[in-house]
């Protein structure tokens, strides 16, 4: 629900508030992958195993980029390419739906890690959602329904996490926690960094690096205290 922000929030404010919250969100999800969910899954499945299931996670976002024309814009204008409204809520879909099954995976490995997981995600959203808001609405859709839409595209989340559930009873679980590190890696590496190394203003630069370290020093202050 967090496009409707966009109905609310003055768009000069938005056009400010986008990158640095995308800054953070690289940080968080880069640590959350490295710092919770590698270490756990990797506990699971073994190094080389857990090397599979990463390498997995991060070609299929790739995929899920190449085929469908669909990323990660946090914008809020038409500039995916020649992706209709309706590829980026099916691309949407997808991401929320490994990431579902990715979540839930580390969670019931470690529920600490689970969490830092999920708020890792959860940051990463908020600049996602309004950027895909904002898509919708300027290639035409009415903002009520390009709200409900993408309401209805998140609840693919919950359909990976129970997915994630049932596999738990029959099969170890770590190389799923580890394909949704490798879905975490991806988006940070792929989409939220190339955007915020963008600006050539020293200023923002500079603070869109320190929001990231700082995602990640929240993360790794998480990690810290779990020991």
């Amino acid at each position: 629900m967090a496009g409707s922000l966009a109905l609310i929030l003055p768009p000069q404010w938005l056009d400010r508030l986008l990158l640095p919250l995308v800054a953070v969100a690289a940080g968080t999800l880069l640590g959350g992958a490295m710092l919770h969910m590698l270490p756990h899954g990797m506990a699971q499945v073994g190094p080389t195993a857990g090397g599979f299931w990463m390498t997995a996670g991060f070609t299929t976002f790739l995929a899920l980029e190449q085929f469908l024309q669909w990323h990660h814009s946090h914008r809020g204008t038409p500039d995916r390419g020649a992706a209709s409204g309706w590829l980026i809520l099916v691309g949407d879909a997808l991401h929320n739906f490994l990431g579902g099954i990715g979540i839930a995976s580390t969670f019931l490995i470690d529920p600490h890690a689970g969490m830092v997981a999920w708020c890792a995600a959860a940051a990463h959203e908020v600049p996602q959602e309004l950027g895909d808001f904002g898509v919708l609405v300027h290639g035409g859709w009415p903002p009520r329904s390009a709200l409900m839409w993408n309401f209805i595209s998140a609840l693919t989340f919950p359909v990976g996490a129970l997915l994630a559930y049932a596999a738990s009873q029959r099969i170890n679980i770590g190389g799923l926690a580890l394909f949704g590190a490798g879905n975490f890696l991806y988006i940070a590496a792929s989409d939220l960094i190339p955007e915020i190394k963008a600006p050539t203003d020293p200023l923002a630069a500079a603070l869109h690096f320190a929001l990231f370290v700082a995602g990640v020093g929240l993360v790794a202050a998480a990690a810290a205290m779990s020991f």
